[in-house]
């Protein structure tokens, strides 16, 4: 049997499933204690597996939030959909099938509960929003369908929470200790030495599909219709070298003017969320579409945060050649304040030019982390000083005296002299450029910032 204080292996995971709507979402957020799946009133919001962390009575366990299972299959989407919800029904230890109070049992819920017999993993049916009245008459309709474990909760008010919890950590306790074994399952959890990765674009670049291709598995919904994805997903991975990253995948962003759906607009906040956490941002353009001015929008959203960024102009295979040759005159032209960032024209579908990306965002990843010396940081000033000097300020010259390491992610160098006030830009330009080619960094950008040491004889 398990023993949660003798766990060394992977941790025992729980998958919600249900029809759309029936409240997965919430339960998902209330068991992480986050606010990581979106939940709304519209039907069909989740679409991709997400994963959280969660402690149920003492045991440590991986939850997965799915789409509703049998959906309406005449759309491509909800048969990929459907097959997510699958994929994380075969990989979970404990099923949570979750079902509406309110609505009844219903020909759908019979026809999941029929499908889920065939998984013979145990399995908890969960009838939730069952606050509105007596919890035993609510239960008697769900009875039918003959499952050992049958409980009424609410997660929107939190009833029933900690009984689901405790039920959950009982059969667990039941499992055989051997089914958890350290290869299975990579831990969710972010470590100091993984590499956030979050992949951003406008909607219908071609994210999913580029991340299920780094991925070498369907593991996010991806198809043709603009703003598939909805949540900011957020998927561990260790590459061929050992290199661990979080994948996150995000909703496309559009201009603000033309977001009125207030689920979308909660996308976009997920996806802002996502860039704050990132270490190193993949920007996805549409070669099709070339360098818009909502993707100008975004470049400037994350130079303002200041992360390290690999381009990738996506759709590259279907272009003529004289359409690739107008479309690099474009990137050149228009995204040349930023210079530090390495461009790659991939094929996102069919693979091309895709293996280059990862050694990339390591490459940006170890430049934005790179710790440096107070005294290489002065001598590199120095010699940046002597080969070009700042303007004069009124006659007087303006002194740069030592340079040192102010933070990291973006490397942040702080400059003590005098009159550093008067620097202009282009020169704080300069020594970025001048740094970065010293040091050999490349992805990220540098900020300078100076210490003014006054002199209070200097009439300057």
């Amino acid at each position: 049997m398990l023993n949660e204080n003798k766990i060394t292996g992977r941790k025992p995971i729980i998958a919600l499933v249900g029809r759309p709507n029936v409240g997965k979402s919430t339960l998902f957020n209330v068991l992480t204690r986050t606010r990581d799946s979106i939940v709304s009133n519209m039907p069909g919001l989740t679409r991709d597996r997400n994963y959280g962390n969660a402690v149920l009575d003492g045991i440590d366990c991986q939850l997965i939030d799915t789409g509703g299972l049998l959906r309406d299959v005449e759309m491509e989407i909800d048969h990929r959909v459907d097959a997510q919800a699958r994929q994380a029904v075969d990989e979970a230890d404990v099923i949570v099938f979750v079902v509406d109070g309110r609505d009844g049992l219903t020909m759908i819920d019979e026809r999941i509960a029929k499908e889920l017999r065939h998984s013979q993993k145990p399995i908890i049916l969960a009838v939730n929003k069952a606050d509105f009245g007596d919890s035993d008459v609510i239960l008697l309709d769900f009875y039918e369908l003959g499952f050992e474990h049958i409980l009424a909760i609410a997660a929107e008010h939190r009833r029933g929470i900690a009984v689901l919890a405790r039920k959950v950590a009982t059969i667990l306790r039941e499992l055989p200790e051997e089914i958890f074994t350290p290869t299975e399952i990579m831990p969710l959890t972010e470590s100091l030495d993984s590499i956030s990765l979050a992949v951003l674009g406008r909607p219908n670049a071609g994210k999913s599909t580029l991340l299920n291709r780094l991925l070498g598995e369907d593991r996010l919904v991806a198809t043709p219709i603009a703003g598939t994805t909805r949540d900011a997903i957020t998927i561990p991975f260790v590459d061929n070298d050992g290199t661990q990253f979080n994948f996150i995948d995000t909703a496309g962003i559009r201009r603000k003017a033309r977001v009125h759906d207030k689920v979308e607009k909660f996308s976009i906040v997920k996806a802002l969320d996502a860039l704050e956490r990132a270490n190193v941002v993949i920007l996805v353009l549409d070669a099709h579409e070339g360098v818009s001015d909502q993707d100008a929008h975004l470049l400037g959203e994350i130079i303002k945060r200041g992360r390290a960024l690999v381009i990738a102009i996506n759709k590259w295979d279907n272009l003529s050649e004289y359409e690739r040759e107008q479309v690099e005159i474009q990137i050149e032209r228009k995204l040349r304040f930023v210079d530090y960032a390495q461009v790659f024209y991939i094929s996102a579908l069919n693979g091309s030019n895709i293996k280059r990306l990862l050694p990339a965002v390591k490459k940006a990843y170890e430049s934005a982390m790179v710790e440096l010396s107070t005294n290489k940081l002065t001598e590199a000033m120095e010699l940046a000083y002597r080969k070009h000097q700042p303007p004069l300020v009124n006659g007087y010259a303006i002194k740069m005296q030592y340079a040192h390491q102010g933070g990291r992610n973006p490397p942040h160098i702080i400059i003590h002299g005098s009159r550093t006030e008067h620097v202009a830009a282009s020169y704080i330009q300069y020594l970025s450029k001048f740094f970065r080619r010293h040091f050999k960094l490349a992805g990220t950008p540098i900020r300078i910032s100076f210490r003014d040491k006054h002199n209070p004889y200097n009439p300057s």
